[in-house]
């Protein structure tokens, strides 16, 4: 075994780029190639049955299911032309993965032969066996039933020889099981809620659409040291590991030169994504030595997300064909940045406005300032949910480390904003609107040069920035699906834009003008909102104590941050919006507490694996060598002269020892607390009890293995250091 180390490093130190053959035609010309969208809609499908389908999935229209027949027809002749043999419901279970069971297109024709055909019926809806699914108690294992049902809004796409349908995943009884179902219905409520208040500014607004830009942070290691570390293969991190001499505090890695290798994986990611109608943009080097991003140009949110969750797979097998494995966990490696899929939201209209946007005149500047107030709102109201719906076992040691933002919602405005924000809120009401006859009315807001997208700074420490038109939420984890984040904050601004709405109408109502009513309503809400504003430092002990006296949500423990999920006001918001019941908010809550229990399970079976087998026999066998010096020395020089030339050895033999009975000790302690949480029948006890007794003792065992790395013979050391895993590339 001590070999495999050393193959593993000569093997990766000799790989060469893969040679890839880029397509004949420009990025633009191959495009959605492997995409039946708009285009191939309009050349495959009759004239009424493309109009119909459009009307769906531009303005929502219930999808007819009399044109099923005729859009299958479409589609299977495309998918004849491109080789296809197979088809797929692609869906997102609460795996945090996808989920496909391929079907062929093929049937029995009667006279004992085949046929090809694809129904109306197989698009439309399947029922795969939801059984072994996650549920969250939802339902029973033996109850089998669950239905699949296509997402019109999100195009066919073909992978290899299969067509893949995207669509939801609902039980028999009709709850979500799945990211998608909840994420549409979030998407319209925040369309419903922000269309009604557009039209206080442009009664011509019909629709309103959440918008969605990630960037997709990832480490690639060689696939030989990955295949030399049980615990990269199977917890997807490091469990053991000391620091490599040089990590990143040169800062040479970020936007350096792409090493070749990897620039060939990028290029033919790139060539498979775009192939895909994933609009892939910018590619770069990031912080930490082996890390990197991929950032698309933004999408509609439910697009965008669909195309997040294709691209992961598609990195994974890719890299292989590369000699990588990417790794998507979001600490990977201690002492270095972790990885983070910061996504930048934002609204627009079917008019073309971004509603975070500033304006050039006073009443586009005032429904800038709406949006802004309210987004906070939901932020602020929602700041323990929102945490909760990015928060994981694996995100949890990224967050407040390493550049990545504190485990405290706060949002950074930069001083422009706040400034402006400030003066309305303090102003007095009367310098701040007047009416100025037929010249209509005048705000006393300072002007908002269109420069503003350059004026807000960066701060890398708040979890929810704005960025000149948007937000970036950047708290978001690498290997997290979006929709998470998205459900949570599109239905949060949904509910404070229906709340704002309420009650500007209510002033309205009274005999106000319609400003004015919409000014005091602003003011009253920069006012509430106020503890979520934070521009200074969020890595800073001063700012724990200060967002606690706020009342922002400071709850580190993984386990009891999903709560927050089943506070009345979470509930609340989802049932009152159309999003999630209470029953599938606390089926969904199990499944988060059980996941966690799952990943720390393993961890510690791993580490205590890793430990019995791997780092005491290596460590007691440099002992022994070390022990068979000694005797030597002092059979040749005599005692004491022996002893004295062997000081060093003597030492390490002792600490070697040390280490090494702590090591066991604490695998037995690691053990046993295993032992008494799995007894614990109630999830939400079993997590919170691996969170406080398990997960802690597995630091305390990597303390003493990093130090034993350091003690015992380079030569002797079974597992891939740091400085392998993070610069043969």
């Amino acid at each position: 075994m001590s070999n495999l180390r050393f193959e593993a490093v000569s093997e990766a130190s000799k790989r060469k780029p893969v040679e890839v053959t880029a397509p004949s035609e420009r990025p633009s010309e191959f495009f959605g190639k492997k995409v039946f969208n708009r285009q191939k809609m309009y050349k495959y499908l009759p004239a009424d049955v493309y109009e119909k389908l459009v009307d769906v999935i531009d303005n929502g229209a219930r999808l007819d299911r009399n044109i099923a027949n005729a859009v299958a027809k479409g589609i299977k002749q495309w998918a004849d032309e491109n080789g296809v043999t197979h088809y797929t419901h692609w869906f997102q279970p609460l795996t945090e993965g996808t989920a496909e069971k391929h079907d062929a297109f093929i049937e029995h024709d009667g006279k004992g032969g085949m046929i090809e055909e694809f129904s109306g019926k197989l698009l439309v809806q399947q029922e795969p066996d939801a059984s072994s699914f996650p549920s969250g108690g939802i339902r029973s294992t033996f109850e089998a039933r669950g239905y699949s049902a296509w997402d019109p809004t999100s195009p066919v796409f073909i992978i290899d020889d299969t067509l893949c349908i995207p669509t939801v995943f609902i039980s028999y009884t009709g709850e979500a099981l799945d990211y998608k179902a909840p994420l549409l219905r979030a998407l319209h409520a925040v369309n419903v809620a922000a269309t009604e208040v557009c039209h206080y500014f442009n009664p011509d607004v019909k629709k309103v659409v959440s918008n969605l830009g990630w960037e997709q942070e990832y480490f690639l290691v060689d696939e030989s040291l990955y295949a030399a570390r049980p615990d990269l293969m199977l917890t997807g991190r490091t469990l053991m590991g000391h620091d490599s001499a040089k990590n990143q505090q040169m800062d040479d890695h970020y936007f350096g030169a792409i090493p070749e290798r990897v620039q060939a994986f990028m290029k033919d990611l790139e060539i498979q994504a775009l192939e895909l109608g994933i609009p892939c943009k910018t590619r770069h080097n990031e912080v930490a030595p082996n890390q990197f991003e991929l950032a698309p140009i933004f999408e509609e949110t439910n697009l965008a997300v669909d195309h997040n969750m294709l691209l992961m797979s598609l990195m994974k097998k890719v890299a292989r064909h590369h000699g990588f494995r990417v790794l998507l966990h979001e600490k990977p490696f201690a002492g270095i940045n972790g990885s983070g899929k910061h996504n930048n939201w934002s609204l627009a209209t079917d008019t073309g406005i971004l509603l975070h946007g500033p304006g050039k005149t006073p009443e586009d500047n005032l429904r800038f300032v709406v949006f802004i107030t309210e987004t906070l709102m939901g932020v602020y109201k929602h700041n323990g949910l929102l945490k909760a719906s990015i928060m994981s076992a694996t995100n949890a040691h990224r967050l407040g480390a390493n550049e990545a933002p504190p485990a405290i919602i706060s949002s950074f405005l930069g001083k422009q904003l706040t400034d402006l924000l400030e003066h309305i809120e303090k102003a007095d009401k009367k310098d701040l609107f007047t009416m100025a006859g037929k010249q209509g009315m005048k705000l006393d807001i300072p002007e908002i040069p269109e420069l503003m997208i350059d004026n807000t700074d960066r701060n890398r420490t708040s979890p929810f920035a704005f960025t000149g038109n948007r937000f970036e939420f950047r708290a978001v984890g690498s290997e997290a699906n979006c929709a998470s984040a998205m459900i949570v904050l599109n239905t949060a601004v949904a509910e404070a834009l229906t709340d704002f709405k309420k009650r500007v109408d209510e002033l309205i109502a009274k005999g106000e003008d319609k400003t004015s009513a919409i000014i005091d309503i602003v003011r009253q809400d920069l006012k509430t909102c106020k503890p979520i504003r934070f521009d200074g430092n969020g890595y800073s002990d001063e700012w724990v104590e200060e967002a606690a006296k706020r009342g922002l949500d400071c709850e580190k423990s993984c386990p009891k941050i999903f709560e927050r999920y089943l506070d009345p006001a979470s509930i609340k918001m989802f049932e009152d919006m159309g999003v999630m019941k209470k029953n599938e908010l606390e089926a969904r809550n199990e499944v988060k507490w059980e996941t966690y229990t799952k990943k720390i399970q393993i961890e510690a079976r791993v580490m205590g694996d890793l430990s019995m087998n791997h780092i005491i026999p290596v460590a007691t066998h440099y002992q022994s060598q070390l022990a068979k010096n000694v005797e030597n020395m002092i059979d040749i020089f005599g005692d004491e002269e022996g002893k004295k030339l062997t000081a060093r050895n003597i030492k390490i033999i002792k600490k070697i020892a040390e280490r090494t009975q702590i090591i066991e000790t604490g695998v037995e302690e690691l053990v046993n607390a295993r032992k008494v949480a799995n007894k614990i029948e109630n999830e939400h006890d079993k997590a919170i009890a691996y969170h406080d007794t398990v997960a802690p003792k597995m630091e305390e065992i990597r303390y003493q293995i990093d130090k034993l790395e350091l003690a015992v013979a380079d030569e002797l050391w079974t597992l891939p250091k740091y400085r392998e895993l993070l610069f043969i590339r």
